[in-house]
């Protein structure tokens, strides 16, 4: 992605969901991707694909491979989206056909890109990729509300690897999940990761969860990535104040005061001026208040922040 900007026309003015973002994400690697409710990472992960709604507007480019997403034609997105990338979204229960058994969701997501393919080897190539995520077969004729939790998001995310997809975005895949479901599912995400070789952007509030199965990760502010990096580098020498302050929010055994960062995200209406994290940051200088942060290296050639304490 180089320069994305995602605007919103609403009767009160334009929010700017994403600002000029630059990210790259190689293939083979999986980039955590992590911020507050509401500064961009959800509607980031749906211009990939895009599936925004009519009042969005989107800038700059979307390069896969040799193609830019943004100039591709309806036809020729629709091809690659489901095939060459995928997506898991937050809660199957709202994505999966409640009029439609669980085999018709396989045989129309195969059908929409290879339409002469027979009912025959469309339901032998569901039941492969349910064995790979241990469903049992015998579900294919149930309806989603016959299923529990734990068990449509596995439907969920079989259907999203139905065509190998060299590119499989994971939008908080555990959180309607309860804690032992949860773990079960991220067992299962890991040995995916490792069977399929796909690049991987995992959106989620979970740092814990970034740093047990991401190489890299971004953290989102106000619709920009404010800091990139290796994994282990980041949560080791968080550079940003922001990232600092999401690491010391985290809580473990031995935690005997919370932390949380003051204040409140800034609204999206409308451009901004200076670091949009300036009213909350505990280390701002005066350039911070007026002058628009430049992005800079973190000095080890493996990251980047933005920030003008660098």
């Amino acid at each position: 992605m180089k320069n994305l900007s995602v605007t919103f026309r609403t009767p009160r003015g334009e929010v700017h969901a994403v600002r000029e973002l630059d990210l790259s994400l190689p293939e083979g690697v999986t980039l955590g991707l992590v911020g507050e409710s509401g500064c961009g990472k959800s509607t980031l992960g749906r211009a990939i694909l895009r599936i925004l709604q009519e009042n969005a507007t989107m800038t700059g480019s979307i390069r896969f491979g040799a193609m830019d997403l943004l100039s591709l034609a309806p036809k020729a997105t629709r091809e690659i989206r489901g095939r060459n990338i995928s997506m898991i979204f937050q809660d199957p229960m709202t994505r999966l056909n409640p009029l439609m058994r669980v085999r018709d969701h396989f045989l129309e997501t195969i059908r929409a890109h290879e339409p002469d393919t027979s009912k025959e080897a469309a339901l032998a190539r569901a039941r492969k990729v349910l064995r790979a995520v241990r469903v049992p077969p015998d579900r294919m004729a149930m309806y989603p509300h016959e299923l529990s939790g734990g068990m449509r998001q596995r439907i969920m995310i079989a259907i999203a690897l139905l065509f190998n997809p060299i590119l499989l975005i994971a939008d908080e895949p555990t959180t309607a999940l309860d804690v032992i479901v949860e773990a079960q599912i991220l067992e299962l995400l890991r040995s995916i990761m490792k069977d399929y070789n796909m690049a991987v952007l995992l959106i989620t509030h979970n740092l814990g969860l970034v740093a047990e199965f991401a190489d890299r990760v971004a953290v989102m502010y106000a619709g920009r990535i404010v800091e990139e990096g290796e994994t282990h580098r980041v949560f080791r020498k968080p550079m940003h104040p922001y990232t600092q302050g999401l690491l010391k929010s985290v809580i473990d055994l031995d935690t005997k005061d919370l932390y949380s960062i003051p204040g409140y995200p800034p609204s999206l209406l409308g451009k901004s001026v200076g670091c949009p994290f300036y009213p909350r940051c505990e280390q701002h200088l005066d350039i911070c208040k007026t002058v628009d942060p430049p992005l800079r290296s973190t000095g080890d050639d493996r990251g980047t922040t933005l920030c003008h304490l660098y």
